[in-house]
């Protein structure tokens, strides 16, 4: 298997839509999942942009993506780099095609001199837990996340 990694480019907007939404269906969210391909292109390729986005493709074909964007940490004084969504498609899966794409995210942050790399991943996704445990990556047990939305967070304008 021939493995390509490239960032994203506009033209790719409907491939992310599709991703986003196999990845909602394989977290049992699809019903929250509401992007569209005006919304990745009005986010991913601004003028500043949200997040960035690397697309994998085995032999040509569609495999998966990541997303993710920088943040910061005051305790560091250093940026960081924050994983909102890596997916790779099932047949794809057990390729070294999602540890590719972390270890590239890994060296990204490494060349932006980021003091760390973070994500979230569902408590039932064992699979997953485990992939990251292999990479050493530490669960932050101590942690919880908020999250203020929809009309929670509307309430504030």
């Amino acid at each position: 298997m021939n493995l390509t990694l490239r960032g994203a480019a506009p033209t790719d907007a409907s491939l992310i839509v599709a991703f986003i939404r196999d990845l909602a269906k394989y977290e049992q969210l699809s019903s929250e999942c509401s992007a569209t391909e005006e919304q990745v292109l009005a986010t991913l390729f601004a003028e500043r942009p949200a997040a960035e986005c690397i697309l994998a493709f085995a032999d040509e074909e569609p495999a998966g993506f990541v997303v993710f964007f920088s943040n910061y940490s005051t305790f560091l004084a250093r940026p960081g780099l924050y994983l909102e969504d890596l997916f790779v498609k099932p047949a794809f899966r057990k390729k070294g095609i999602g540890k590719a794409l972390i270890l590239h995210l890994a060296k990204l942050a490494n060349e932006r001199n980021c003091g760390r790399m973070e994500w979230t991943v569902l408590d039932w996704n064992e699979p997953a837990i485990e992939f990251y445990r292999s990479l050493g990556a530490q669960e932050m047990g101590e942690w919880r996340i908020f999250r203020l939305s929809g009309p929670a967070l509307a309430q504030y304008r």
